[in-house]
């Protein structure tokens, strides 16, 4: 039946498999024991249904042996009586009873199966239930920590990707090198003025040189 395919599924369902697969595992879980209340009501209707029928099955046919017993006794109270014709009759009847009766047992063979089944499915279904319960917010935490973990991993191995690494390199050898010649340019002007500064010292000293050779010579 439909019924206890459903729960065959969940039963089966593998909650850990289930929680990495979801995009939202908190909603996934929730939505799954949620499921489980919901078919865990439906089975237990319908074992209190099964077991009902089974009773009503059993009450028939038990009456239909009863009927036969009867209609056989009579059988043999109107051959006492010298009534074959009234005997013939009854043991129709009884037959008719037998096979019914049989009709009955099969049925009712049938239905103990199926109410074993459902009781089987109902008890497995409730332990799993139990276990989505118990295993809910552990199975959430492993799964964010999980989450937490990769996201971890992920930046390291950013961290570490070659071709971020040479960018970087490059970007820190290009800064270097335009400090270097802003410092070169500093240099060279500090050189320039130092080499100004130098000429107009010596020039004053040439003139007081020639100051001098001219007082020495009268001119």
């Amino acid at each position: 039946m439909a019924l206890l395919e459903r729960v065959s599924t969940l039963i089966r369902a593998n909650l850990n498999d289930l929680i990495d697969r979801a995009e939202h595992p908190e909603t996934m879980i929730k939505q799954v024991i949620l499921d489980m209340e919901n078919q865990l009501m439906q089975v237990k209707t319908q074992v209190a249904i099964a077991i009902a029928d089974e009773h009503l099955l059993k009450r028939k046919k038990a009456e239909a042996a009863e009927k036969e017993q009867e209609y056989t006794r009579k059988a043999e109270l109107a051959l006492d009586k010298k009534q074959e014709d009234l005997a013939r009759v009854a043991l129709e009847r009884s037959l008719s009873y037998h096979q019914m009766a049989e009709g009955f047992s099969q049925q009712v063979n049938d239905q103990t199966v199926q109410v074993e089944n459902l009781k089987s499915a109902l008890q497995k279904l409730e332990q799993k239930l139990i276990e989505a319960r118990s295993k809910s917010e552990v199975l959430i935490a492993e799964h964010r920590r999980a989450r937490a973990v990769g996201k971890a991993a992920d930046a390291h191995q950013a961290m570490n990707d070659g071709s971020k690494s040479s960018q970087f390199d490059r970007m820190e050898a290009k800064v270097r090198h335009s400090g270097a010649v802003s410092q070169a340019k500093a240099g060279m002007l500090e050189t320039d003025n130092d080499s100004r500064l130098d000429a107009l010292d010596k020039g004053d000293k040439v003139d007081q040189l020639l100051a001098e050779l001219k007082a020495r010579k009268g001119l």
